[in-house]
């Protein structure tokens, strides 16, 4: 972020290391998160596809997202409960489906 600037310290990352077939997870309380709308873009230009983790209304980002996954909350804490929920549950399902949950 000190060379290129805070809006662009996931966006870089999405740059180097994503490929087409993978699938990018952006989180934003507020749907609104410059750092976050910037990986997105990335994201898109790179043929990944976007699930988005949101809060409120979904902000900008809602638009920008193949599967947009909105907490309709305007409480902090309450959304990101719900997205550390969301983020184990992934993580179980994906267990799941390749055979690792014992």
């Amino acid at each position: 972020s000190n060379d290129y600037g805070y809006e662009y310290i996931f966006s870089r990352q999405v740059e180097s290391l994503g490929n087409e077939a993978d699938v990018l997870l952006a989180i934003s309380t507020s749907g609104n998160s410059n750092n976050i709308v910037e990986a997105i873009k990335t994201a898109k230009q790179k043929k990944l596809k976007v699930i988005g983790l949101l809060g409120k209304d979904g902000g900008v980002i809602k638009e920008m997202c193949d599967i947009p996954i909105i907490v309709p909350s305007d409480v902090t804490a309450r959304i990101q409960e719900v997205h550390i929920f969301l983020g184990h549950f992934f993580c179980l399902m994906l267990e799941k489906s390749l055979g690792l949950d014992s």
